[in-house]
């Protein structure tokens, strides 16, 4: 007999993926199934496993529907009978305006096994990120929930707007931007003041959120101006007055700022993190992929001899985990590098060695290869001295190259190679196109030339035009170098050239071309 499977109904949040409750989290790591509406963050997905299957059924306002209600809750029980773990992930929250409460019932007239998962409901989270507290002892202490679209195939309207005008303080409106003015029309017809202040916010807690502030007279007609479209919340309450001093998403620095990170996905987090926090939109788009090479007989053989050399020398966090992992299937750990001293040319290289007990014993003052090797032989670490140098399998030779005509003995091997990512060009081609991104970050060579490989198109002026109107961002000079191999300008670049430096400098650079202030 074959096993059941479950159902979670699992609230999304309003759209920023670190909205998400631990416990949806936790489910989406077991599922085997993943069924997601338009308004659940694709970025959630990357906690499911990666064979695990993927159905999109996301319905738009408008009628633009990927898949019926119909055909959703027939997915449900035909994976579950089939014995897997199915968690549907909804926007907001399941239970409000969610159709969660339609799904169990089909669930349960199924006798399949199911658990629903709060979540932050989108109702709370453009009040909040837009600065609204939704209850306020000085305003109010009652809020309403209405939906300004119900179900079409009703035969009467089961909203009192009547009541609802003056019955709560606060009145927050779900899918009401397309009858918006007949909704504000009902409300001051009821008995609500014209002057009541009220918001629209679209996309809340994203990036990309916008919100229109005005009076229940006239937010119809700015909505229009704005051009705000779905998804939308309408607020409508003295409490809109607080907005003036509360508003804090809108007003961080990199705000509306659409930074594209070209770095590997799993690289990606730090630079992306510390970006998003700022305020700014990230499009990743990972260039390249780490990959582990086919053939190690290079670094195993210097493995096995490595009292042979006086110095062992790290160039990029990826060196070392590479290296370490390698060292490790040999059955060895840090103990075979007793007698070593220990070179990294960056702060994030030698931080990659503390979790092996390590530490670097020397660092140039500025992180480039080149930097390093000079610092060395400045320091009378170079003549005699024999160097073991792995890295990726397409590095540079500057580095060892220089070390050698101090009278350095070098020995090269390949940890890791580099290949292009092929997935992410049409995205940031679409983006280039619709002039959608104000700066480009590269934090290597690869990361240059791979990312206008996935750019390359027949219209090669058309190309270098768009990329004119984008600021590009080097983390240094050899990346900068090969930017300008491209014939075009370097923007932004740190004197220091880690990844929080970079974010520091492209801080400096939009803070001083803030985008205009919105209303």
């Amino acid at each position: 007999m074959q096993h059941e499977g479950k159902v979670y109904l699992v609230g999304a949040g309003p759209g920023d993926p670190g909205l998400l409750t631990l416990r949806g989290r936790e489910l989406l790591q077991q599922a085997e199934v993943v069924v997601y509406d338009y308004l659940a963050n694709a970025k959630l997905l990357r906690h499911a496993p990666k064979d695990c299957i993927r159905i999109y059924v996301g319905k738009k306002g408008g009628g633009l529907h990927a898949c019926t209600q119909e055909h959703i809750n027939r997915l449900l029980v035909e994976h579950a009978r089939a014995g897997r773990t199915v968690v549907r992930l909804k926007g907001g929250d399941p239970f409000i305006f969610g159709r969660g409460g339609e799904e169990i019932e089909e669930l349960a007239a199924y006798g399949i096994a199911f658990e629903a998962v709060p979540g932050v409901t989108a109702a709370s989270a453009a009040a909040t990120y837009t600065g609204i507290p939704i209850t306020h002892r000085r305003y109010t202490a009652s809020v309403a929930f209405i939906t300004g679209h119900e179900d079409p195939d009703k035969p009467l309207s089961n909203i009192d707007w009547n009541k609802l005008a003056t019955g709560a303080g606060t009145l927050v409106i779900y899918m009401g931007i397309k009858n918006l003015p007949d909704i504000a029309q009902k409300l001051m017809a009821a008995g609500r003041r014209p002057e009541t202040p009220a918001a629209v916010v679209r996309w809340a807690s994203m990036p990309q959120q916008e919100s229109v502030i005005g009076t229940l007279a006239d937010i119809g007609d700015r909505v229009r101006a704005a051009a705000i479209k779905p998804p939308a919340l309408v607020i409508v309450g003295e409490v809109v007055q607080a907005r003036g001093c509360i508003n804090w998403f809108e007003k961080r620095p990199l705000f509306g700022r659409r930074i594209v990170v070209t770095r590997t996905r799993e690289q990606a987090s730090a630079l992306v993190s510390q970006l998003e926090n700022l305020g700014a939109d990230c499009l990743e788009c990972p260039t390249i992929e780490v990959r582990e090479l086919a053939d190690y007989s290079q670094l195993d053989a210097a493995l096995e001899r490595l009292a042979d050399f006086d110095w062992l020398l790290f160039t990029s966090p990826n060196t070392v985990q590479h290296f370490f992992r390698r060292l490790q299937q040999a059955g060895q750990d840090s103990r075979a590098l007793y007698g070593l001293r220990i070179a990294a040319v960056g702060s994030s290289t030698a931080k990659a060695l503390r979790p092996f007990g390590l530490r670097a014993d020397f660092l140039p003052e500025k992180y480039t290869g080149e930097a390093l090797a000079e610092a060395l032989i400045a320091s009378g670490f170079a003549q005699g001295q024999r160097f073991l140098l792995p890295q990726a399998a397409q590095a540079g030779k500057i580095l060892p190259d220089k070390l050698r005509a101090a009278g350095a003995t070098v020995m090269v091997v390949p940890a890791y190679e580099t290949v292009p990512a092929t997935e992410a060009g049409a995205e940031l081609q679409a983006a280039l196109d619709a002039g959608a991104v104000d700066c480009i970050t590269f934090t290597s060579s690869s990361t240059v030339r791979n990312c206008f490989a996935l750019l390359a198109c027949e219209n090669e002026a058309a190309l270098r035009q768009a990329l004119a109107r984008v600021r590009l961002a080097a983390i240094g000079p050899v990346t900068a170098k090969t930017i300008a191999e491209y014939g075009l300008p370097v923007a932004i670049m740190p004197e220091r050239h880690t990844i929080a430096d970079l974010v520091s400098a492209l801080l400096h650079h939009f803070t001083r071309e803030s985008p205009a202030a919105r209303v």
